[in-house]
Order: structure tokens, then C-alpha cells, then sequence
């Protein structure tokens, strides 16, 4: 563990990443047990609401001392919706702003935390745009749309000293820690694989459907922002947003961030040597999604190697369960997904390792949003759960999978310079493209 720590503050760019789960000691949130005095009440806006903006609203509001003061959304529609469901989360929505411009958000001084709920494709204007504010952000993942992006997002952090965590919730939740935590005891042998997997049966590919007006309430300008400009077409708005390479990264970056973190986390691992994959929209070849409904990607290590495997539209997936992880041991197997985790012997040894299925104790978001106020308040950055550093580094990891299958190529990565050895990869893929005026921020 210490080398992985070492690794990670030595890295002067995003080469790679300490994957270390925090442990917090049992009273790290008894200030929420005392009464929360005025000076420690916090003022939150929430910027991006129709999804796990919203979520992550209802999760920071159980938190005591935690205020709602403004909501931002580009879809008054949105906006008309939420204001409406306040009264039932007991906040006087009187006292509630609302905006369509982040920007304008940011400017109101009454602000003390932000949320960023929006799509991928505005993660990083809209965090660096919030450090500059002086605000403290909690941001969705993955945190980049591409990898300079995440370079970008952890120099900002870093020149503004502002608390940022990342949504990856599954970092708080403890049996997650207790599965890292048994994999440490060596049970269950060498560990020469690591399968990670995500089947996604309730999404169906979505289908070709025509252009359209701007639906009126919405301000479909802004939130293109700095994707290319096109058409609106509903597919690629609310949530389906993800299967298109302009705003996201599919289920590799969707789904990856919080499954591959936790494979690596196990692993004690940083980056790989090289990367592979292949796949494509086997399930509807006809759907206009860019991001592939069905992927392998197989990322080799010193030691063992990390297959990821993805499907929309198939829910059997392995273990019996539609995600997961399994660190394959020449003892045992452990299987951990978000209900629970258990061992699974390996009948050729003789050291054989079994561990009756455990199950999921606590509510991950949640407690994810007990840490980070808890780390606004105490000032104490060591102590995030998901900080902007570990987050980029995972949120990389996912990026490489999908240059290795969007290239067709099997990649190497220089780990000195912390990029592909191939020049024209990096050319291509590295860095978004900024468009309609928006430019990549630049953190002097």
C-alpha cells in the first residue's frame, strides 16, 4: 500500500493514481450527533438536476446543517419539476433560487458547496469554473469526458485548495472496504486475474428517431456548450446522452469508474502496461448510439491482468448478478458487487479459502455525503473518501478502454511521459474537442 501512496504524490501529471480506499476512524461524523451551530451551516446549489444532481440533493439534505439556496438546470421543464417536489423534502422553496447559467450560480456569494449533476462533456468548465468561484464541489462521474480534461480538473483543485469528491459512492460503503480488507490477508493466494463486469438488461438499445425543434424551456445552446454543434435530437439529451462520444463515454466510463476503481483498489494496482478491446452494437446494429452495446477490454498488468465486459440489453451477467467484480485467487475467488461479497473456494488447492456471502450494510451515497461535508467542515483533505486526484486516475483508466476499442488498436503507456506510446493515438484521442466558443481552461 505505502508504495501505491508514494506513487500517487510523486506523479507530477495524471500518469497515475493511488487507488487506496480511505478507512475512517467510527468517530469521524460525531459532529453530526451535536447540534450544528450557525457557523457551521452550509449553503449548497445544485448545478444539473434531472438525474444524479438530484440524487445527490436528497442524499447532502440528511446531512445536519446543510441549507438548499439555488438550483441550476439549462430545462425550465426540469427546473418547473423539482421546485414543485421541495415541499415534499421540507425546504420552503421561496428561499430557493433558480438559474439556467452555472455561472450565475457561482456568482451568488451565499453558495458555500456545489453540485455538479450535469453531463460528462461539462464536468471540467463547470468544476474549474467553481474553484475559481471558491466554492467546495462535490462532482458527478466520471469526472473528465477525456483525459487532458482530468489533468485540468486536478490542477485546479489543487491551485484553489477546494475540497472537490467525485461521485464514485461505492468508496464509502463498507463492505466494499471489508472485501479490500480480506484480500489483504493473503487468503486468498496469488491473484493472477481480475473480471469485472456490468450487464445492463433493463436498457435496450435505442432506436433511430428523427431531429426535432428545441423542446421550448430549454436552452439547448448551453447545453451543448463545448460539443459540436448539432441538430437536437432527443436521443442525445436526457440520459441517453451517454451513448454518444460528443457528451460521454457509455457504460465504460458510466459503469467503469466505479467497478474498475474498486478492481484496482484490490490490486493494489496503478496503470497498466497495455490495453485491448473489441465489441460493437451487436444487440441492434442499427441503433445510432456510438458507444458500443457489447465490450472487452483487457488491460495487462506486471502480474495479472483486468478484463472488463459489458452488454445492454442481457442482465445474467456472471456470479449470477448483472455486475460485479471477482479477484481470482489460486485459493478462492471473491465476488463483490453492491449488494454484498462472498469467497468462493478453488477446488485444486489445498489451502482452499470460502467466505459465506455478506451483505451490503449501509446506504453508499449517503454516507459518501457525510464525508465530504464532514471534510468541508474539518478542512482535512486526506480524510475524502473520493478525492479529485484518485477519481481522475480511475476516470483515465475507463478512457483507455474506449481509445483501445474506438482505434481498433492494442495500446502501450509510457508511464514516465503518461501517454500512449503512439503519437497519433494521443493526437486524436487525449483531449476533447472544445467547440462553440469554449475553450479547454488553462490552470497557470
Amino acid at each position: 500500500m505505502a508504495s501505491r501512496k508514494k506513487f500517487l504524490h510523486q506523479a507530477s501529471m495524471l500518469t497515475a493514481g493511488s487507488m487506496l480506499a480511505s478507512s475512517f476512524a467510527n468517530d469521524v461524523f460525531a459532529i453530526f450527533k451535536n447540534r450544528i451551530s450557525p457557523s457551521d451551516q452550509l449553503n449548497v446549489g445544485v448545478i444539473g438536476i434531472n438525474g444524479m444532481g438530484w440524487s445527490d440533493l436528497k442524499a447532502i439534505l440528511k446531512v445536519p446543517g446543510i441549507n438548499l439556496v439555488a438550483l441550476c438546470d439549462i430545462d425550465n421543464n426540469v427546473l418547473d419539476k423539482r421546485m414543485t417536489e421541495l415541499a415534499g423534502m421540507k425546504v420552503d422553496a421561496t428561499k430557493v433560487k433558480r438559474y439556467n447559467d452555472h455561472r450565475a450560480l457561482l456568482d451568488n456569494k451565499d453558495v458555500d458547496i456545489v453540485i455538479i449533476g450535469t453531463p460528462d462533456h461539462w464536468h471540467c468548465l463547470q468544476m474549474v469554473d467553481a474553484c475559481q468561484a471558491g466554492k467546495d464541489i462535490y462532482v458527478e462521474k466520471p469526472v473528465g469526458n477525456s483525459i487532458t480534461e482530468c489533468r485540468v480538473m486536478m490542477a485546479a483543485q489543487k491551485k484553489y485548495n477546494r475540497v472537490v469528491q467525485a461521485g464514485q459512492w461505492q468508496r464509502s460503503q463498507q463492505h466494499f472496504k471489508d472485501a479490500v480488507d480480506y484480500i489483504g490477508t493473503g487468503q486468498l493466494g496469488r491473484i493472477r486475474a481480475v473480471r469485472v463486469w456490468c450487464y445492463v438488461g433493463w436498457k435496450k438499445p435505442i432506436p433511430v428517431i428523427a431531429d426535432t425543434a428545441v423542446p421550448a424551456g430549454v436552452d439547448y445552446k448551453r447545453w451543448l456548450g463545448p460539443a459540436k454543434s448539432r441538430p437536437f435530437n432527443a436521443n442525445r439529451f436526457h440520459f441517453t446522452f451517454r451513448w454518444f462520444w460528443d457528451y460521454a463515454g457509455g457504460l465504460m466510463t458510466d459503469w467503469g469508474v466505479h467497478l474498475l476503481d474498486y478492481a484496482l483498489i484490490g490490486m493494489n494496482a496503478t496503470v497498466p502496461k497495455s490495453i485491448s478491446a473489441m465489441g460493437g452494437n451487436f444487440a441492434d446494429p442499427s441503433s445510432p448510439q456510438e458507444t458500443p452495446d457489447t465490450m472487452t477490454a483487457l488491460y495487462q498488468f506486471n502480474d495479472f491482468n483486468l478484463q472488463w465486459e459489458h452488454t445492454i440489453g442481457i442482465e445474467g451477467g456472471m456470479n449470477k448478478t448483472s455486475h460485479g467484480i471477482a479477484y481470482i485467487g489460486e485459493h478462492g475467488t471473491l465476488a463483490l458487487d453492491r449488494s454484498g461479497w462472498e469467497v468462493m473456494e478453488e477446488p485444486k488447492s489445498d489451502k482452499k479459502a470460502k467466505v459465506e456471502r455478506r451483505k451490503q450494510s449501509d446506504n453508499g451515497l449517503d454516507k459518501h455525503m457525510e464525508n465530504f461535508v464532514s471534510v468541508v467542515r474539518s478542512r482535512k483533505m486526506q480524510e475524502l473518501a473520493c478525492p479529485i486526484e484518485e477519481a481522475s486516475h480511475i476516470a483515465v483508466l475507463s478512457q483507455m478502454g474506449n481509445i483501445a476499442f474506438r482505434s481498433g488498436k492494442k495500446l502501450d503507456w509510457d508511464l514516465q511521459k503518461g501517454r500512449f506510446t503512439d503519437e497519433a493515438i494521443n493526437k486524436k484521442y487525449l483531449t476533447a474537442s472544445y467547440n462553440n466558443g469554449y475553450k479547454l481552461p488553462v490552470i497557470g
